[in-house]
């Protein structure tokens, strides 16, 4: 009797433990519904902690755009088949990226990268030293690379006539624009401005906050003398929104499910009230940076947990990026860890590993959500458990097994798992049950689908909020208003390891999607990698920004001309192109 009386008592306890990341459908109802408040309260007005910050990205591309374009070196190629050399450069949460990139013109594009380490001393030492070693990466890639070079059409190179319209001093070194995908909250101001408002994915250099994030880097490039410009700052989620656009000819919303979490959309401009009148009288659209991450920092509609809350106020910026530290790559593995002391300290009996801990897991962060991934592949038969030639390891991007058939029985599965813990967590095989390791599996599920329904919740705002959704509370819509797009292909991009490789991650996405909006507008949403959409986003955004150069520099030699009482006559090729940039 004791005995069943303490497995009775064990399994109440876990059972207690799971309940707490259980979210209800009324749940999902209510946090969507707080999701679309604090939208409008950041549209509406500066310093929330969702920010709503405006991008003043005023167009989305339709797969038509060419160009030779590189992440840390662009280069894009106008309609007069002439080179211009852009970079775009690529900060995120683990590596700083450099990458080539070719648009094709039809959709399609190549590219050539290199990553380089951020390490945690230039996360957290001083700004100058990372956005230094940020020059320095740039100046390796384009060494290792071969130095490219800037050039314009003929026609558009600036002059020199016999009247020295420019002496020397004033005509400078032909310089490599650069487009910055730079994956943190920023308040922007202009396509080339933005000041930082706080860090996020475990950074937190001194003296950054407040600055203007390209001022900082382009003083990093004067530094070293390099002849590049800073003429564009882009986010991530504006970079995978942009990308998705090329690669299916539009797209509403950008979105990333990775090491962070965040997402960008394609709004109204008029709804944006914040902005200057004069900006939104002009009508059409703009991207709009969420920065979702720091929803609900006041978590009166997240569903906190103790474990959440010990995660919170350990980390670096407690009380801030709420959101984030529930659904995002960087966290979970912090929360399953969480979970698992408390079930090895459990009194008066241990529940998990006979009471035995290890480095591992007496470590913050220490459990990589890798970890929580590879337990349920091991559970779906997936990855490099997936049975020989059933291709469902191949088919969810991750390498299959080499000949090594796996049983389906559950008995094997948890042996697998097993397997899994103890390289992982660095126990002694002897205290790892079988039990243990369903116990270690059903916690990663649910840490899982948590974060899956609560990332369905952002991704419902949107459709809401642009008008293509309506909330189906108690199965049925709230109202008849007519849909934006109705019956048509709504077009969603996605970045990210979270979305890219946990698995069924996706599916229980949408599934929760299924319940907020109903089945008929779920069935219609087509989630899609941006395939690297920091690179070719920013690619995007650094034509633009060159376009729009290029007709300054045109109207600025034309005035000349008119003054001097020699305007040149153009062809009508040149003029043709003008007259495309003048619309970008």
């Amino acid at each position: 009797m004791p005995t069943t009386h303490a497995i009775n008592v064990g399994e109440d306890t876990l059972a207690s433990v799971l309940q707490q990341f259980h979210i209800s459908d009324d749940s999902l109802f209510n946090i969507t519904e707080t999701f679309l408040h604090e939208m409008a309260d950041g549209l509406a007005n500066y310093g929330h902690p969702m920010a709503m910050i405006p991008t003043f990205v005023r167009s989305i591309p339709d797969g038509s755009e060419k160009g030779y374009v590189s992440r840390q070196s662009t280069v894009i190629y106008n309609s007069h088949g002439v080179g211009s050399t852009f970079l775009a450069l690529d900060l995120g949460g683990t590596n700083l990226r450099v990458c080539e990139v070719q648009l094709n013109g039809d959709k399609t594009f190549s590219l050539r990268q290199q990553k380089y380490k951020v390490s945690d001393v230039l996360k957290t030492g001083e700004a100058t030293t990372l956005f230094d070693y940020l020059a320095d990466s740039v100046d390796a890639f384009l060494t290792e690379s071969g130095s490219p070079t800037c050039a314009l059409p003929p026609s558009l190179a600036r002059r020199q006539t016999n009247e020295n319209v420019l002496d020397e001093e004033d005509d400078p070194q032909p310089y490599i624009p650069l487009g910055l995908t730079f994956s943190f909250p920023v308040e922007q101001t202009a396509l080339d401005s933005g000041k930082l408002l706080t860090w996020t994915k475990g950074f937190s250099a001194k003296n950054a906050i407040g600055k203007d994030v390209v001022k900082l880097l382009q003083d990093a490039f004067d530094r070293k003398h390099m002849h590049v410009r800073c003429v564009a700052l882009v986010n991530d989620t504006v970079g995978a929104l942009l990308s998705r656009a090329y690669a299916s000819g539009g797209c509403i919303l950008g979105s990333i499910f990775g090491t962070g979490t965040n997402g960008a959309y394609v709004e109204d401009i008029t709804k944006i009230s914040k902005l200057e009148s004069n900006v939104t009288a002009q009508g059409g659209i703009m991207v709009v940076n969420t920065e979702w991450g720091g929803f609900n920092n006041s978590r009166s509609a997240l569903p906190s947990t103790p474990f959440d809350n010990k995660l919170d106020r350990e980390s670096i910026n407690p009380r801030k990026q709420a959101f984030e530290k529930f659904i995002s790559g960087m966290y979970l593995g912090e929360i399953t860890r969480n979970v698992l002391l408390s079930l090895i300290d459990a009194a008066p009996k241990p529940l998990l590993f006979s009471g035995s801990s290890s480095h591992h897991l007496n470590k913050q962060w220490g459990v990589d959500t890798a970890v929580l991934s590879e337990i349920e592949e091991a559970w779906e038969g997936l990855g490099r458990f997936a049975p020989t030639g059933m291709g469902s390891g191949a088919a969810n991007g991750m390498p299959v097994a080499n000949g090594k058939d796996r049983a389906e029985s559950d008995r094997e599965k948890l042996e697998c798992i097993r397997e899994v813990i103890v390289k992982h967590m660095e126990l002694s095989p002897e205290v790892v049950s079988l039990d243990d390791a369903d116990v270690v599996r059903k916690v990663c599920t649910h840490v899982a689908l948590r974060a899956a329904r609560l990332s369905a919740c952002a991704v419902a705002a949107v459709l809401v909020q642009t008008g293509r959704a309506r909330l189906a509370k108690g199965g049925r819509e709230q109202t008849e208003t007519p849909l934006l797009d109705e019956g048509k292909t709504i077009v969603i991009g996605v970045d990210g390891s979270l979305i890219e490789f946990y698995p069924y991650f996706e599916k229980k996405v949408r599934a929760s999607l299924r319940v907020l909006v109903g089945e008929e507008v779920e069935s219609r949403v087509d989630i899609g990698m941006a395939k690297d959409g920091s690179g070719v986003g920013a690619a995007l955004c650094a034509l633009v920004a060159y376009r729009q150069n290029l007709m300054k520099q045109y109207h600025s030699v034309y005035e000349y001309e008119v003054a001097r009482h020699s305007p040149k006559i153009r062809s009508t090729d040149d003029t043709a192109y003008l007259h495309s940039l003048s619309r970008s």
